[in-house]
């Protein structure tokens, strides 16, 4: 009873400050963390068994190291090995001998310096990708750079599990490596690679053809917990063991099945390992010695952002750009934890100096969401704007057509139009897309389009039609806006990414509307009704008269988008006539 009284804990706490924390922009991980210090014996002392608790979540982290060898493909990696294995490579040595020598300053042996350092050397991928994902900053420069650092910190993190036991004094007498111990080591991985090349497919294809959902987990999780226990019967981490079994089937066809199959045991546990290391979390250091701990962990986001603008500008980046990646990378991350338990483990550093540095990681993270606000609010307005690029100079003003936004929208527009040997002039704001745009010959300019000057710039007075494709929704309805001011007899034809955007589009008087998603819907729903065995003519004829009623039902709630409930009713009275329309053709068809 007393293990299902704890499990109905740890759901409670995390169903409820979890999504408090998501709301709030601080993240999940941050989240968990929190929950696991109030639970904990330095918040409400409901558990005692942290230990035990630990134990069993680090199967999350093992989970987590075999999705993350599922994804690591090797032509991926091909593809990206200039900024993971450069530019990643070197952030997690230039930060590793940072902080390792400051380790060494302060005393700390060779080893335990370290495995300090490399392990204050990683960043929060959890934290990062979704920060990143909620900001919309992913294809950004450096959500682009901070990714492929995070990769190489995953990658990393393998041979750096490996390497504790071998550096552990408990097993390697006075710190002279045991060879026997290594060759087992070595010949274990060598086995487990071999063994997977040849038996996993063909043992995952028997298991498949059962055709029983739940066999296939099962053997999922008997791969990866056997890896890992193999593993770490050979002197090694668990941790490798699994990611080496993500590894082996990462070309497999069965990849996705096991992703989707693993992921919930993954997320719930390492939910889990985030609450157990909350739990753990040495409160009292930080009341006893609070100006160390924080003087520790402000160090350590100064050292790293420090380290990531010099590679940023090093490798051709702007000031705002080389800022944001500093911000994004520069706290700890969850595999310093797993290091630090491992080398706890196996005294290679003291769990005094363990507790130390879970504090000063764990407060790190908690002061990350900070600094991205105070980049947008202290930061941005002035590095922005001390760094902006100067608007191009537009020499040819009478094409016949303006493109505003060259995205994956307006590119294809200006693709048709070069095709018809229609000329036109593209403006895009976006620096980074525009120097990439124009490394494949496309004639391109620099530019705000929401500013009139530009607009003036570009001829748009004497244009016949302007093509308004931004992506930015505001960005957008301001531009539209100003076309009616300004230039009221050029129409213009607009890019709508949803039903309110194209409301707003209306109101700024946009002479055709088209939502981004909805032709290639009505396409595959034809596709689909065809497949159904409806002939070619009717498919036709049903989406055409859809496609009718639905652009009428947009021009009619236009009047009334701005009150919620005629909206709500304009909405099923559309619906019931909508579906009298289908009964009626359907009738006439019969008939």
């Amino acid at each position: 009873m007393a293990y299902l009284s704890q499990t109905i804990l740890f759901l409670a706490v995390a169903v409820t400050i979890v999504p408090l924390f998501r709301k709030l922009g601080l993240g999940a991980v941050l989240g968990y963390l929190i929950a696991g210090v109030v639970i904990g014996p330095w918040g409400l002392k409901l558990i005692d068994n942290v230990e035990q608790v630990l134990h069993v979540s680090e199967l999350g982290v093992i989970l987590l190291l075999f999705v993350i060898g599922l994804e690591l493909e090797p032509s991926r990696l091909w593809v990206l090995r200039r900024p993971v294995f450069g530019l990643g490579g070197a952030q997690v040595i230039l930060s590793g001998l940072v902080l390792g020598g400051f380790a060494i300053w302060q005393g700390l042996t060779w080893k335990s310096a370290l495995i300090v350092g490399l392990g204050l050397a990683m960043s929060s991928t959890a934290f990062v990708l979704q920060t990143l994902a909620e900001r919309q900053e992913l294809t950004a420069r450096h959500g682009r750079d901070a990714f492929s650092i995070l990769l190489f910190q995953d990658i990393a993190v393998i041979p750096l599990l490996a390497l504790i036991p071998l550096l552990s004094p408990v097993r390697s007498g006075e710190g002279g490596l045991d060879w026997g111990d290594a060759a087992r080591a070595i010949g274990t991985v060598l086995g487990v690679i071999g063994a997977g090349h040849y038996l996993l497919r063909p043992a995952f294809r028997y298991v498949a053809r059962s055709g029983a959902k739940e066999l296939f987990t099962a053997a999922a999780l008997l791969v990866v917990i056997g890896n890992a226990v193999l593993l770490q019967w050979a002197g090694l981490s668990m941790s490798l063991g699994a990611f080496l079994a993500g590894v082996m089937l990462a070309d497999s066809e069965y990849r996705h099945e096991l992703e989707a199959n693993i992921d919930p045991f993954k997320g719930l546990l390492l939910g889990l390992f985030f609450i157990a290391v909350g739990m753990t979390a040495n409160l009292g250091i930080m009341l006893a010695h609070p100006l160390k701990v924080l003087a520790l962990t402000l160090g350590l986001i100064a050292a790293k952002t420090l380290v990531l603008l010099i590679l940023a500008r090093i490798t051709g980046a702007d000031r705002a750009t080389a800022v944001k990646l500093g911000i994004t990378l520069s706290q700890g991350g969850e595999f310093a934890f797993v290091l630090f338990s491992v080398a706890t483990t196996e005294k290679i550093i003291s769990t005094a100096l363990n507790d130390t540095l879970v504090v000063a990681v764990t407060l790190s993270m908690l002061i990350a969401p900070f600094l991205f606000i105070a980049y947008d609010k202290l930061i941005a307005p002035w590095l922005e704007r001390t760094t902006e690029r100067e608007f191009d100079q537009i020499e040819d003003h009478d094409k016949p057509v303006i493109i505003a936004g060259f995205g994956r929208f307006g590119q294809i527009v200006a693709r048709i139009l070069h095709m018809q040997h229609i000329p036109f002039t593209a403006l895009d704001k976006s620096t980074q897309q525009v120097d990439f745009v124009r490394k494949f010959g496309n004639q391109i300019y620099y530019g705000d389009a929401s500013r009139l000057e530009l607009l003036e710039a570009a001829g748009t007075g004497k244009a016949r039609l302007f093509v308004l494709a931004l992506d930015d929704v505001d960005t957008s309805i301001k531009t539209a806006e100003l076309m009616r001011r300004h230039f009221p007899h050029v129409p213009v034809y607009a890019r709508a990414r949803n039903r309110y955007h194209a409301y707003k589009l209306m109101d700024a008087g946009a002479k055709a509307i088209y939502r981004e998603t909805f032709g290639s819907s009505l396409d595959m729903a034809q596709a689909v009704l065809g497949e159904m065995g409806l002939d070619e003519q009717k498919a036709r004829q049903s989406v055409d008269t859809f496609e009718q009623a639905d652009l009428d039902l947009l021009r009619r709630q236009h009047a009334v988008y701005q009150d919620e409930h005629l909206l709500m009713q304009s909405a099923q009275q559309a619906q019931e006539e909508l579906k009298h329309l289908f009964e009626s053709e359907q009738h006439k068809a019969e008939t």
